[in-house]
C-alpha cells in the first residue's frame, strides 16, 4: 500500500506560478511511475503529466506542454509539478498518482494509488 500526500495548492493570479509536491510512503519509491491528474468542476479527471521511474522520461498533456514541469527526487520520495504561466483553465483539484506500470498512467490514464488532491485556483 502506498500513501500519497499532495501539498502546494492555493490561489494564484493568471500568469503566476505554483509548485505542487507529493510525498509517497513507500520504501520502493523508485519502482513507481508517478503522475499528476486534475479534475475541474463538472469535468472528468484528466491526465496532466507523468515521469518514469528514474526520471529520464516525462510526458505531458498538450495544453500544459511548455508551461508545466514534472520532476522527482527518489531520495526523499517526492514528485513535483512546477506550474508556470498559469491560466484560469488550469483551475482544478490536482491529484498525484503512482503505478508500477508506465502504460497504465500514460496510456490508460489509470493508476493503482491516488492522493487526496490539492486545490489550485487561478484568478483572472
Amino acid at each position: 500500500q502506498v500513501q500519497l500526500v499532495e501539498s502546494g495548492g492555493g490561489l494564484v493570479q493568471a500568469g503566476g506560478s505554483l509548485k505542487l509536491s507529493c510525498v509517497a510512503s513507500t520504501r520502493t519509491f523508485g519502482h513507481y511511475v508517478l503522475g499528476w491528474f486534475r479534475q475541474a468542476p463538472g469535468k472528468e479527471r484528466g491526465f496532466v503529466a507523468a515521469i518514469s521511474w528514474g526520471g529520464g522520461s516525462t510526458y505531458y498533456e498538450d495544453s500544459v506542454k511548455g508551461r508545466f514541469i514534472i520532476s522527482r527526487n527518489n531520495a526523499n520520495n517526492t514528485v513535483y509539478l512546477q506550474m508556470n504561466s498559469l491560466e484560469t483553465e488550469d483551475t482544478a483539484v490536482y491529484y498525484c498518482a503512482a503505478d508500477l506500470k508506465i502504460q497504465r498512467i500514460v496510456v490508460s490514464k489509470q493508476a493503482e494509488y491516488w492522493g487526496q488532491g490539492t486545490q489550485v485556483t487561478v484568478s483572472s
